[in-house]
């Protein structure tokens, strides 16, 4: 008896760890680079890609090796599968995560993607859904919690650290939690890939320089909501 517990409780754990397991970041070929920002553009790389990975690129959902329902989400040219450039009403993408019932994506019980970030698909999607990246879009002069901070993590973050049961009991989708992380050396020292912390993100590219200085300089700030 005492075994079959022991076992199940290894079964159990090796689920919930693996529910946000993801596969190393797949390369994006043939992105059109901007260096000049447009505030009023929606950039693949830098606005669509992270928000897919985070909440859809993942081990049992859409990611290489799983790729349920044949859908991939890790690179552009799979997630235009699911896009008819320059008609966001008629993509198979924007269509599911608008959804209310059990088949929106993501499935619950976790998060829908908040208002603003369906907006962005849906304007990159009508903008023709380019494969494009921008340079040099972050500040790192700007380092507050809501202009900074907040962005980054639901960006590209709080798709595992959010919920009812986030992922390494790690919740990032709001300000009280986030400042606990915060405060205890473990946020930076997984985004920032140091020594005895893992690294983070999981499924996409480190963030950049720039985002990490801005972390760093909210938490040596003392990580205050402004």
């Amino acid at each position: 008896m005492r075994n079959l517990i022991s076992n199940t409780l290894l079964v159990a754990l090796l689920i919930s760890w693996s529910a946000c397991r993801h596969q190393p970041p797949q390369p994006n070929p043939g992105a059109t680079v901007s260096q000049n920002c447009s505030t009023d553009t929606v950039y693949f790389v830098n606005d669509v890609l992270p928000l897919l990975q985070s909440n859809c690129a993942m081990s049992g959902c859409h990611d290489n090796g799983s790729a349920a329902d044949g859908v991939r989400m890790t690179d552009y040219a799979n997630v235009m599968d699911e896009v008819k450039a320059g008609n966001a009403g008629d993509s198979k993408l924007y269509k599911v995560i608008i959804r209310t019932d059990n088949e929106r994506m993501p499935p619950p019980p976790r998060p829908a993607f908040t208002t603003a970030q369906k907006a962005l698909i849906q304007k990159w999607i009508n903008q023709g859904a380019r494969n494009n990246s921008c340079q040099n879009r972050c500040n790192s002069t700007v380092f507050t919690y809501s202009g900074a901070v907040r962005p980054t993590l639901e960006s590209k973050c709080t798709g595992c650290h959010s919920g009812t049961a986030p992922s390494g009991g790690v919740n990032l989708s709001d300000y009280t939690n986030t400042r606990t992380w915060a405060l205890n050396g473990r946020l930076y020292g997984s985004i920032a890939h140091q020594s005895g912390f893992s690294p983070m993100p999981k499924n996409s590219a480190k963030l950049s320089d720039c985002e990490i200085q801005q972390v760093q300089q909210w938490i040596q700030a003392g990580a205050q909501n402004n």
